[in-house]
């Protein structure tokens, strides 16, 4: 079980460092950030799994309690972009509000970096 964790968890890094490359080709063209927008569910959803596989194989709490910050900081990501939309995207404190998005999004790529560096103990 813990090789599956470690397989979600590399999984899971390969798919945040998707969601920028999708979020950055987005901003350019429209077409290209409805990738991001579905990669979302699976950033949400890939933790949600690990926990599953984590939990019974009793694997060190820190990696499932990780697992799950992820999963809740996929949640912020959706609070902050809402939040964005209800100011406005085109005002300058929407625009400051969403800028909050991508920072998230480093904290997010970060634990899920120490995921995979302590899965592979």
């Amino acid at each position: 079980m813990r090789k599956a964790f470690t397989g979600l968890s590399a999984l899971l890094l390969l798919v945040v460092v998707a969601e920028f490359f999708f979020a950055a080709a987005g901003a350019f063209a429209d077409q290209a950030y409805r990738p991001h927008h579905l990669l979302g569910y699976v950033t949400f959803l890939l933790p949600i799994a690990m926990i599953l596989v984590g939990w019974p194989a009793r694997l060190p709490g820190r990696l499932i309690g990780l697992a799950a910050l992820v999963a809740g900081l996929v949640g912020v990501q959706v609070l902050i972009a809402v939040l964005a939309a209800g100011i406005g995207d085109g005002s300058t404190a929407g625009a400051l509000v969403f800028g909050l998005h991508a920072v998230n999004a480093l904290v997010i790529l970060a634990v899920a970096g120490l995921i995979m560096k302590w899965s592979l103990r």
